[in-house]
């Protein structure tokens, strides 16, 4: 009796029942496991699941999902954009011709209430590239994406958490060099620490980025956007190590892959997030400020600015694209803040 229906209302379960659960309803991660299973039980033949009423998407969402991938977008930002509209559709209506600031504003203030500030902001940001694109087609009234109400944040308002230089070599360190694991999560590292590096760009980096006679690395970053980085000595020792004694031979070009059979490539930037927590958690650093890949990459920002490299060099090496965005990294440089803070003036007589 297992089918896509069952499935959906085990996702909107709310558990009553007696034990030591702390957390009532299912979440989605949970929910996307069972739907393996019940995949897998297909598969073998086992049961019978109709998927094609189920996994089929609107005309429109389909061709709003081309158009995000011709812009150059990343698939999980073109995932996470298909997820807002489908989400707004239902409020929205199938009838773009009737789309109007009132009821767009309506239905950002229906659908973003229950959500947190962050969610929130990706369904606007969704929405506004969705609108661009009935536009553009020539489907909804023009510029109904500057109807889309904003969601409060401010820019640059929080401090970038970082560690010590001494830290991340203790990082580093934590890489146990003499299995395969360590060799490959050591390399993975190094380029974090001393390039910069988002998780996305390692799960996406391939063989033939690196170019070995000139000691150049190749990244792509937000928007295909192609840069040449140099590659350090030490990353690419730690890559040819590697590579000759720990990557299997296989015809996927991917740089880094998962160590188990059928290998693959990293399913996405948490892979590598997560193997910086591990190596973060083996060391005895007290108080960190988080566990994720983005703490090396504010870290080697932090360095290198009080180290008096410029806020042109560090913005080049992380490839912003607005000084803005590396003056963010400047609230942490203490030394350098400190040349230009003026005296606290005298308390005055009454």
């Amino acid at each position: 009796d297992i089918d896509l229906d069952c499935v959906n209302e085990f996702a909107k379960h709310h558990c009553n029942c007696q034990g030591g659960r702390k957390k009532r309803s299912v979440s989605r991660k949970y929910v996307k496991r069972v739907l393996k299973f019940v995949m897998y039980l297909d598969e073998q033949g086992i049961i019978e699941v109709n998927t094609v009423q189920h996994d089929s998407l609107p005309p429109l969402i389909v061709s709003f999902t081309e158009y995000l991938k011709d812009r150059g977008l990343r698939p999980v930002t073109v995932k996470q954009y298909r997820c807002s509209m489908l989400l707004l559709l239902t409020k929205l209506g199938p009838n773009t011709e009737k789309y109007n600031i009132t009821l767009i504003q309506q239905v950002v203030c229906d659908v973003t209430q229950p959500l947190s500030r962050t969610a929130a902001a990706h369904v606007v940001v969704g929405l506004r590239a969705y609108l661009r694109f009935l536009s553009l087609n020539g489907l909804c009234l023009p510029d109904l994406d500057k109807a889309v109400p904003t969601i409060a944040q401010w820019s640059l308002s929080s401090i970038p958490k970082y560690i010590s230089s001494n830290d991340v070599e203790a990082v580093i360190d934590a890489c146990d060099i003499n299995t395969d694991k360590g060799l490959r999560d050591r390399a993975i590292i190094l380029l974090l620490a001393r390039l910069g590096l988002r998780a996305g760009d390692i799960v996406d980096m391939q063989i033939d980025d690196i170019n070995w006679a000139q000691g150049t690395l190749t990244v792509w970053g937000k928007g295909q956007k192609e840069s040449r980085l140099p590659l350090p000595q030490e990353a690419g020792d730690a890559i040819l190590v590697y590579l000759n004694n720990v990557r299997p031979y296989i015809t996927n070009k991917s740089l880094f892959l998962c160590l188990n059979a059928p290998f693959r490539a990293l399913g996405n930037a948490s892979c590598v997030s997560s193997i910086v927590g591990a190596a973060l958690k083996r060391t005895s650093i007290k108080n960190l400020p988080s566990y994720g890949a983005h703490l090396l990459r504010h870290s080697v920002a932090t360095s290198l600015l009080r180290e008096g490299v410029t806020l042109e060099a560090v913005s080049a090496l992380l490839r912003h694209n607005s000084l803005d965005m590396t003056m963010y990294y400047a609230k942490v440089d203490v030394p350098n803040l400190l040349k230009i803070a003026q005296p606290w003036p005298e308390e005055g007589a009454c």
